[in-house]
């Protein structure tokens, strides 16, 4: 079965990447990779209460990094591993505008 991530950003943009075969990252670092780009990126929480979920962390990193990072190939490699891994589902589907992610 293929892998693969979709992102669709403001103004109908949409990216589609492939997932390499196997586990990209262990869970724990793909976890460390979205702490930091969340911390980097200067990203807030969605909830009032302040707790940030994975598929949030995912979302608002996404959200932050925008089209320009996506478009940078190592950047986008470490956004896919850390994303496969975290989330777990072969098929995945990120949507900024809706703040959405579907699988």
């Amino acid at each position: 079965m293929q892998k693969q991530i979709s992102v669709v950003l403001d103004k109908g943009v949409e990216l589609t990447f492939p997932v390499p075969d196997g586990t990209p990252l262990a869970h724990d670092a793909a976890r460390a990779w979205l702490d930091k780009q969340f911390t980097e990126l200067e990203c807030e929480p969605l909830r009032a209460s302040g707790k940030v979920l994975t598929a949030d962390k995912v979302l608002v990193v996404t959200q932050a990094a925008g089209a320009a990072l996506l478009k940078d190939p190592k950047w986008a490699a470490g956004y896919v591993a850390a994303v496969s891994s975290a989330l777990g589902k072969p098929m995945i589907r990120v949507d900024v505008p809706a703040m959405a992610i579907t699988y």
